[in-house]
């Protein structure tokens, strides 16, 4: 019998007087947005925690710091609009205590109605608050297999090691769960030094906010919008390895991969020119490639959009193609990795607990979510429903007309062909109240924030 089967056997036969008389423990894999959110609430609720983090003896293929939660693609936790599903998530998750909203919040960088942050400032205050607290022991040492003997003595464990689990680790999850890997590819946008820019042709302006200094512009006329097109077919991309599909998430596609769909499709997506006009020449630009701020100092830009898996060499010959680019320098070329999740509706219970392994549950991204945000919303919940059940007490799920509950339903929802997915306004029950196009986002946000004061008052949730 294996150290976890035999926690799971004692916590099985446990009684409400054993569980108030004995330590609770609980072991947490991995330091990132999930991970650090469930330690940080299960220490908050009187619950001693063991965060395990394998940086900086080893890094993932894209992370480079040591510090945790560190953002390996974009700055932006997207939408801070409260009508938009993400932006409800991030309010239904401030209400909930979230640290990494508490900590988005104080290290935020201008991104008009996005809440952007500087990467390394939030990736500090997390770490600083993880350190901090009295009742989580911060392990600087890998994880490998479920069956680690430092995992020992723990109630439960949880896996949040991210889309990037490390292949010992997932290879073990993989047999436990008993099916193959699930994955998809991200990508990574470039970062150009400011001082780099050519700023005779680029120009400030959010779209439909010209005033706003949020986003650097790149103006392009049609001729230089093709020449950009046809350059991104032809350059080299880095291959899938052998034993490995190339499968993209949607909302997430590599910018050659959009201009692979058709002459247009970047021109109506992330270089769409509307609500921005070129001061130079006072109209609308054929296409805008658009550059946001990475910190508060603005001395470092992504290339919104601009995820790609060109060869390093060819993402600076074609990407200086930009107007504005000509002379760029590249802090951080865009690369691809792999991310691993597994089916939730068949892997994992409503509690996200795998069912093949009782004791161990999962939280982040490896559960199907996709996005930071969603991640950490992940992370917050199972931290919220450990530490009641650990303690006793059942807080049932959030219902699925507020952004948490529908964010939760996907991930217990059977479907033939399982995929990761943001939370948005689509996992949602329909709207049984009429209206026009226009007001529905606003009809949802508002029934979702109705639905969620009516659980919180009949939920008992710890808060301290």
């Amino acid at each position: 019998m294996s150290n976890l089967d035999a926690a799971n056997q004692m916590s099985a036969s446990m009684t409400e007087r054993d569980l108030e008389n004995r330590p609770r423990t609980v072991a947490v894999i991995g330091g990132g947005l999930a991970g650090c959110e469930c330690a940080w609430r299960l220490a908050r609720s009187g619950i001693a925690v063991r965060l395990f983090e394998m940086k900086p003896g080893r890094f993932s293929p894209a992370h480079s710091s040591p510090s945790l939660a560190e953002l390996v693609c974009s700055n932006s936790l997207r939408s801070d609009e409260p009508e938009s599903a993400v932006g409800l998530l991030k309010l239904e998750m401030t209400d909930l205590e979230s640290l990494v909203m508490a900590a988005a919040r104080a290290t935020r960088v201008p991104a008009g109605k996005a809440l952007a942050v500087d990467r390394e400032l939030f990736a500090q205050w997390i770490t600083r608050c993880i350190r901090d607290e009295s009742l989580i022991t911060l392990v600087r040492e890998e994880i490998r297999t479920l069956d680690d003997p430092k995992l020992r003595k723990t109630d439960v464990v949880v896996v949040a090691a991210g889309p990037l689990t490390g292949e010992e680790l997932a290879d073990d999850l993989c047999r436990k769960v008993g099916t193959d890997h699930l994955y998809f590819y991200d990508a990574i946008a470039p970062i150009v030094n400011a001082d780099s820019i050519d700023m005779n042709v680029a120009f400030w302006g959010s779209r439909y906010n010209p005033e706003e200094h949020d986003y650097l512009n790149c103006p392009m006329d049609e001729q230089t919008y093709r020449q950009l097109h046809a350059e991104l077919l032809a350059a080299r991309k880095v291959p899938a390895r052998d034993f490995e599909k190339a499968l993209h998430f949607e909302a997430c596609l590599p910018i050659e991969t959009l201009a692979e769909r058709g002459e247009m499709t970047m021109a109506f997506g992330p270089l769409k020119p509307v609500g921005l006009v070129d001061p130079r020449t006072g109209t609308q630009p054929f296409a805008v490639v658009q550059l946001r701020a990475e910190n508060r100092d603005k001395n470092a830009f992504n290339l919104v959009g601009f995820q790609t898996k060109l060869a390093y060499p060819e993402q600076e010959r074609v990407f200086r193609l930009i107007p504005g680019l000509e002379q760029a320098e590249f802090l951080r070329l865009g690369s691809m990795h792999r991310n691993t999740y597994v089916d939730a509706p068949a892997a994992l219970t409503p509690d996200l607990e795998l069912r093949t392994q009782p004791g161990v549950f999962l939280a982040g991204q490896i559960t199907g979510v996709e996005g930071y945000v969603e991640s950490a919303a992940c992370g917050l919940w199972l931290g919220h429903a450990l530490a009641a059940r650990l303690q006793g007490r059942h807080l049932p799920p959030p219902p699925p007309e507020t952004a948490l509950g529908a964010l939760l339903l996907h991930l217990r929802t059977p479907a033939k062909n399982f995929q990761p997915s943001n939370v948005n306004f689509g996992l949602m029950p329909e709207l049984k109240a009429r209206g026009k196009k226009a007001q529905r986002k606003a009809l949802r946000a508002q029934r979702a924030r109705e639905e969620w004061v009516k659980w919180k008052k009949r939920a008992t949730i710890d808060q301290s």
